[in-house]
């Protein structure tokens, strides 16, 4: 991030523990406007977890998580949400029961900042229904609009997700390995909807990602977690060829992934 831009998302001396297990240890990291940063890592090394500190699914034991100046460390997922966060998660995170539309419709609502708890008379506003239906078309789901979520097969709910994240038009977008467990047919679609998403220079994307394809394709910076520490910082060709970077990989034995 440049010294003069003043950053979306900051964490501070970030630290989590399980017991003795230190998974985040006093990460220091600020992401910028404009910005898609990857954040990888061998198994284990943290990802996740702060990621989940970030958006607020687990609670710091120490340190501060910033958004826009604003400290936030204590406040809920929710809460974050509707200052600007919005999450897309490695195990898909929908309402089962109702049907793709619906999903994306209540988005739609909460973004509009008509609750959660309106579903029936979302259902008589023509207009909040064909903004859902115009985010479905983006993602190939239109299709399925009537269809319950529960039944998508996987990658369907991953591209739900990610019109879930589009109709909410958060400013901090957060992916965590958004083409797990995808047919290889089905990772560009996610893929372009993501490149899409960064042209706009208002945006602060943060992913989570172990295919390196998919790095080089996205990202403009990355962060590299090892054993809960932040090892490594910076333009995606220089930090994966660091030394610290080239050893952590290759003693996991997965040197062409991160």
């Amino acid at each position: 991030m440049a010294n003069d831009q003043k950053p979306v998302v900051e964490t501070r001396g970030l630290t989590i523990r399980f017991g003795g297990h230190i998974a985040v240890n006093n990460v220091s990291c600020a992401f910028g406007q404009g910005t898609l940063t990857a954040i990888v890592g061998p198994n284990g090394a943290g990802k996740t977890t702060y990621f989940n500190l970030i958006s607020g699914q687990l609670r710091a034991h120490a340190g501060q998580v910033l958004l826009n100046g604003e400290d936030v460390t204590r406040l809920p997922a929710p809460a974050r949400t509707r200052r600007g966060m919005g999450r897309a998660f490695q195990l898909t995170n929908l309402f089962p029961n109702l049907s793709v539309r619906e999903n994306v419709r209540l988005a739609v609502q909460a973004r509009k900042g008509l609750g959660f708890d309106l579903l029936s008379m979302a259902a008589r506003h023509t207009e909040l229904t064909d903004e859902a239906e115009q985010v479905l078309e983006r993602v190939g789901l239109l299709a399925r609009a009537d269809a319950a979520a529960a039944s998508l097969p996987h990658g369907d709910q991953r591209k739900l997700e990610v019109a879930i994240l589009i109709a909410l038009d958060r400013q901090v977008l957060m992916f965590d390995e958004p083409t797990a467990g995808m047919s290889m047919d089905e990772v560009p679609v996610i893929l372009d909807l993501i490149q899409q998403m960064k042209v706009d220079a208002s945006r602060t994307i943060l992913l989570v990602e172990h295919k390196m394809d998919v790095i080089r394709t996205l990202a403009d910076r990355i962060v590299v977690l090892h054993h809960g520490y932040l090892v490594a910082d910076g333009d995606p060709a220089e930090v994966m060829n660091s030394p610290i970077v080239q050893e952590a990989y290759l003693g996991t034995g997965v040197a062409d992934r991160v």
